[in-house]
This record gives C-alpha cells, structure tokens and sequence, in this order.
C-alpha cells in the first residue's frame, strides 16, 4: 500500500503483527500500554465499519442522545389504577396482546401458542385447549404486540380483554403505560402452561384480585414507582429477576387501604397471602415503568438510543430512538443457567418476554452488581454480576443517578443503551430471564441469562446510516 493513500484513503485499521510490535517496542524500554480495542461488529449485510463511520459523524447525534436521554430520567412513573384489559388498552373479543415483535400463529414459539390457547379458554372462546389451537390455527384471533398499544408483557405476554392491568403514568406528562398482573412462577400463563388450574388462577385475580387492587390504589393515591425502585437497589433486588424487596413495599403501602375498601375480610387475607408470596409481583409494575422512561425518549432524529428490547419466543427485537416504531430482530438466543427439577437445556425455548425492557432502562442485567444473590436463580456468580454491570457502562450513554448501586459507591446505574457503542465495543447487553419450555403447556423450565443477537444493533446501525446527513462538502446521495 503507497504512503499516499494512507494519507489520502480513509483510515485503515492494522492488526497484524501488534503484538511483535507491542513485544519489541518494549523489549527497547518504550512504554506501551495494552488497549481493549476490538473490530466493530460484522453485519448480516452491507459494511458496518462504514455504516458506523456515517453514524459517528451525524452531527445531530451528541445532542440527539442527550435529550433522548434527559426525556427518559426526567420520567417520574407512579402507580395509578388497575383495570380491566378490555377497558384500558380498548381489546375486543378475539383479541389478544402477546410479547416482542409481530409474530403470527405459524411462527409463534411453544409457550406463546400455550399463552394463547389457555388465554382463548379463559375468555371462552373455546371450551378446550385443543379447541382453542384449532381456532387459533384458523386464524380465529387478532395478534398485536403489547409495545403497539403502550403496554408490556412478560415471558409470552398474553393479554386478554378479561384480564387485569396495573396503569403506570408519569406525573409530569400524564403519559401511561399498562402491565398484566403477574401469576406467580411454574405452571402459569406467561410460560406457556395451559392447565384447569392455570385458567381458575386467572378467573380469580379478574374477580376478586383485579377489583381489590383497583379499590385500594384508588383509595391510596398515586404510588411513586420510581421511589421504590431505587429503594429496591438499595435492598438487594435488581428489578428483573428480583423483585422480593419491591413486593414487600407495594403489600406494605397498600395493605392499609385492602383492609378498609369494605371487601370480604377472605378476599383480603387471599389476596394478600398471594402478594406477600410472589416475590415477583413487583416485576409487572417494574415493567411498564421501565416503559414509561423508554417511551419518553422516543422520536428524536439522530439518536442512537434503544427505547425497546422484546422477545417472543421467535425473534429478538429492538427499537431505536430515531427510528421511529421499526423494529429490527434476529432469531431470539436460548438462556444458559439453571433448570427446575429435572428439566435440561434440550427443554428451553429461545428466549422470550418484554420483561427486557429493565435492562433498556439500567435495571435488570444492567443492575447485578445490586443484587448479587440473583445469581444463584440465574447462574454465575457474586463476582460476575459485579464484572456484568461494570461492563454495561461500555455500551450506555448515562448513569441514572436515581438508581444508585451501594456495592459501586452508589454510581448510577447504565442507563441508555447506543447502539453505535454495542457495534463498536462488541459488548452485548447483558440479560437475565426466566425459561419457558419448548412444549406447549410446559410451563417455567428454569431461569438463565442471554444477549440479544449481534445482528439488531448492526441493522440499527446500517437504517441510521441511511438516515444521517451527508458530510460536509459530500455529494448528496442518488
């Protein structure tokens, strides 16, 4: 290669020989210092190295991602009213919300096609689960991401009209988000299981749990969410996989206002012995209110912020700030952890739920080194959910000083994940998550941890590049 193109040519990057040169410089006494540096991620198509370049040089970016950012912390996410599904998110009959990107019957996984054959059953559309396949094969049902309505599910996500939701809205702009009630763990509806007993669960929460918290968080007021996720941090919960510490607070600010809403005194006692026993209920409070903060930072052009991560069971999404509602998926990945009796890998689904949009907003994966004991449900151990959340400031464009994280001094939490710093570092976002199994009607299998697949950030990457202005004194493309 002449010395006048690598004047002239954009710059080439050599890694051939770095280590012979690194080992001679040094062996004449010249300080030299390792770096990290690795290759920006390959892309399924097109040149990524060249795609990243366009987007590092959009001059809107840097104050793109600063008020994507300053729009996702200024949220203050509360919790103001419970109601049914049908009422709040304007479902019909036939309808049903699911997890992750758009999916259809044909390419729905095995605990999303469980979710909607024990959901058909229990809005009774179908006296059998069986029955209920042979509809929903028939395409007998409408399928909508909960992100397409404001809402997020987790695991399958199945949302039907006769079910409860939490509404999550925050108190500058009124803007609101909308979660299920969360059923416990096992043989549930989230994970695919479809059982008589799965379906009575659900009767019960729509007759007696859903109209008992609505009653009770109206009489209360508006319960400041974002309050008790930073206390959670503070407490040992990650807001994932851990919720126990933010259950406990919502039984506690909420139980005065259960036992005086006039409602039999065995409703009472049954809906709090649910709560207190369901270390993760908090989690489907946690979820829209991760919501709420990644919704406001949506819409601004040049920003290279993720506002959404969701799986369905199939494919792996993302959503970027300014690219609009596009989605950009790859194959969903399958969890490595730990499994239920004498489940194995051979019984795991790929990965599912929009539960990950905690870790796009700091919490989650992203928060491990707040909750080391979550890896003994995930895997791994106190030392790596340490190295996890450390690594996470790689590929983040904030700290959340909201969520503090006592075992780093109280640094704030990674907040903010660019997709330009993903393709440039090669750091995936760090994920941890319940399992699904395979089968319909299976239920959890075990919970692990996962990445995304590399191939949304480099199409995020590649639609970005498309969109940023031509550089300075370029021709204008086309």
């Amino acid at each position: 290669m002449s010395t006048s193109r690598l004047l002239t040519d954009d710059p080439v990057v050599v890694a051939s020989g770095a280590r012979l040169l690194s080992e001679a410089l040094a062996a004449q006494a010249v300080p030299v210092a390792d770096t990290g540096f690795r290759p920006p991620m390959a892309g399924a198509e097109g040149d990524t190295a060249a795609d990243l370049a366009r987007v590092m040089a959009d001059p809107r970016r840097a104050a793109a991602n600063a008020e994507a950012v300053r729009r996702l912390l200024a949220v203050r996410p509360r919790l103001v009213d419970v109601r049914p599904a049908g009422e709040a998110l304007g479902l019909r009959r036939g309808s049903f919300l699911h997890a992750g990107p758009p999916v259809g019957w044909e390419r729905a996984s095995g605990p999303l096609r469980g979710a909607l054959m024990g959901a058909a059953v229990f809005e009774g559309l179908a006296e059998s689960p069986e029955q209920a396949e042979a509809e929903l094969r028939r395409g007998g049902a409408d399928l909508e991401p909960c992100h397409h309505r404001g809402a997020v599910g987790p695991m399958a996500g199945v949302v039907s009209p006769s079910m409860w939701v939490f509404e999550v809205a925050d108190a500058e702009t009124g803007r609101r988000s909308w979660c299920s009630l969360n059923e416990g763990l096992g043989a549930v509806l989230r994970y695919g299981a479809y059982g008589p007993e799965v379906v009575e669960r659900l009767r019960w929460m729509s007759e007696v749990l859903g109209p008992l918290l609505r009653d009770a968080v109206r009489a209360h007021g508006p319960l400041d969410l974002g309050a008790v996720l930073a206390q959670m941090l503070q407490m040992g919960d990650e807001g994932h996989n851990r919720n126990r510490s933010g259950t406990l607070m919502l039984l506690r600010a909420l139980l005065p206002d259960l036992l005086t809403v006039g409602a039999p005194a065995s409703d009472v006692a049954a809906a709090a012995d649910f709560i207190g026993g369901n270390d993760h209920f908090f989690l489907n409070l946690a979820m829209p209110a991760a919501k709420l903060m990644a919704d406001a930072a949506r819409g601004v052009p040049g920003s290279t912020a993720v506002v959404a991560m969701a799986r369905n069971g199939t494919d792996f999404g993302i959503q970027v700030s300014g690219c609009g509602d596009r989605w950009f998926t790859a194959p969903a990945l399958t969890p490595e952890g730990l499994f239920l009796g004498s489940y194995g890998p051979e019984d795991a689904n790929p990965d599912i739920g929009d539960s990950t949009i905690t870790e796009t907003c700091g919490l989650g994966g992203f928060a491990m080194a707040a909750a080391p004991a979550i890896v003994r449900f995930v895997g791994g151990d106190a030392g790596f959910a340490l190295r996890t959340t450390r690594s996470m400031y790689e590929i983040t464009l904030e700290e959340n000083p909201a969520f503090q994280l006592p075992i780093l001094d109280f640094r704030g939490a990674p907040t903010g994940i660019d997709v330009t710093r993903v393709v440039r570092s090669g750091i995936l976002p760090q994920i941890n998550t319940g399992m699904a199994g395979r089968v319909p009607g299976t239920g959890q299998v075990g919970a692990g941890l996962v990445t995304p697949p590399a191939e949304c950030f480099t199409a995020a990457v590649a639609a970005l590049a498309l969109q940023a202005p031509e550089p300075s004194g370029a021709p204008a493309a086309g």
